[in-house]
């Protein structure tokens, strides 16, 4: 099985940044495209970014030129450094990722969301 381990989410005023990080671990052979995705209270979930396994990112237009995602390889650890947080970027944050587990083919796993509100 695989896990995928957030970290990083909490209160801070709008203007401030964040960085997320989570983390994958288990039976894996390789991991595919990584990415954040939110859901803001009351509403769907929503894409926030991705990265390939080529460093090839796509990130949402509400987050474009505030957002960057980044990914280690060697970590098995996709991060989203958030900047100019403003309060309608408060939701809960999930980890995604596109794993190659050995003899089941690529699955796709969520991590369990980490809270990010941004308040005065």
């Amino acid at each position: 099985q695989v896990q995928l381990v957030e970290s990083g989410g909490g209160l801070v005023q709008p203007g401030g940044a964040l960085t997320l990080s989570c983390a994958a671990s288990g039976r894996i052979f390789r991991i595919n495209a990584m990415g954040w995705y939110r859901q803001p209270p009351g509403k769907e979930r929503e894409l926030v970014a991705t990265i390939t396994s080529g460093d090839h990112t796509n990130l949402a237009d509400a987050v474009k030129g505030r957002f960057n995602i980044s990914r280690d390889n060697a970590k098995n650890t996709v991060y989203l450094q958030m900047n100019s947080l403003k309060p309608e970027d408060t939701a809960v944050y999930y980890c995604n990722a596109g794993v190659i587990t050995p003899f089941a083919g690529i699955q796709n796993f969520w991590g369990q969301g980490t809270q990010v509100t941004v308040s005065s």
